[in-house]
């Protein structure tokens, strides 16, 4: 990897996640600030070291000539989520607690789901993002299937 921090790697794969956030100063700062990030670049593209992994973040936009039919912007519906991102905690009371007194607006307390603690907040531009603690799962309890499947 090069450039203080900047996820390049020299060889192999990094694996990135990248937002297309409406206010990039305003998300940097709750990256940074709220979770705790570490800002690699400030802008074109904002990059936030986050743990062992990268938050990129820049506005939307249409088209490029690299992804000719696609136009960029940040979610349109919180209440319909295609991804989200996933951190995954050692102590989720105390992130719980960390977090929310820098601001972070949870969407419930953490929830005992059997294989995990679990919890969501969004960021702001109304990214669902995922706050787990493996709990039962390292002891073979697993989380009941999703509601509408069965289990075969």
């Amino acid at each position: 990897m090069r450039r203080d921090g900047f996820p390049a790697p020299d060889s192999g794969l990094l694996v990135t996640h990248f937002l297309t956030v409406a206010d990039v100063a305003r998300s940097r700062a709750f990256y940074t600030d709220v979770l705790g990030g570490e800002v690699v670049l400030e802008e074109n593209p904002c990059t936030v070291r986050l743990a062992n992994g990268w938050i990129i973040m820049n506005p939307g936009g249409g088209p490029t000539p690299d992804k000719p039919d696609v136009t960029l912007r940040p979610p349109a519906d919180p209440g319909t989520v295609s991804s989200f991102l996933n951190l995954r905690v050692a102590d989720i009371e105390a992130c719980h607690r960390e977090w929310s007194a820098k601001g972070a607006e949870f969407l419930t307390p953490p929830i005992d789901r059997k294989a995990e603690l679990r919890c969501y907040l969004r960021d702001p531009d109304g990214y669902l993002i995922e706050v787990g603690q493996a709990t039962g799962v390292l002891h073979e309890v697993y989380a009941d299937p999703p509601a509408g499947t069965s289990q075969d």
